[in-house]
């Protein structure tokens, strides 16, 4: 059982979690042979702020600071595509992938490390993509940040409780 073995519990504990969801309307789960087949229920009237709810506390905007906080030479980040999309009310599929600018002239090695460790945590694809301060707020036309600016931006908070 693929969640049992993701989330480190027994298969019987997984069972029984699905099972409550299930009832509760907040997955949906469909049977094929022995296999079983859960998604989020989307259609009810709790699932947008229980996704804003999880977003907060173990996605993205929650796992990233804490990642790129500290990162020498890295002075802003946003998340952009088709997460920042959804988070920001678009509809539309669940994303694949997390991209992420990261404005500044911090270390590729550095943004490569927090990226794949931040791939561990949240089980998706991350990828950061990073952009020199004066490129970021240059008005010359660059078809990419163009695309980027057009559409929504997450700002995640990389500045240190203890920084002025």
């Amino acid at each position: 059982m693929e969640l049992a073995r993701r989330f480190k519990v027994s298969p019987a504990s997984v069972t029984r979690e699905v099972d409550r969801l299930a009832d509760a309307g907040l997955v949906n789960d469909r049977r094929m042979g022995n296999l079983r087949f859960v998604s989020a229920a989307t259609e009810t009237p709790i699932a947008r702020p229980l996704t804003e709810l999880l977003a907060l506390t173990y996605g993205p905007t929650a796992v990233l600071p804490d990642l790129l906080v500290g990162i020498p030479g890295l002075e802003d980040a946003y998340i952009y595509g088709s997460w920042a999309a959804r988070y920001s009310g678009e509809p539309g599929g669940v994303p694949r992938d997390i991209d992420v600018i990261a404005v500044g002239d911090a270390d590729e090695d550095d943004l490569y490390d927090a990226a794949r460790r931040a791939e561990r945590r949240l089980g998706r694809e991350v990828n950061i993509r990073r952009v020199a301060r004066a490129v970021w707020e240059s008005t010359d036309e660059d078809p990419f940040l163009d695309a980027v600016r057009s559409r929504p931006l997450v700002r995640l908070s990389i500045t240190r409780e203890d920084s002025p």
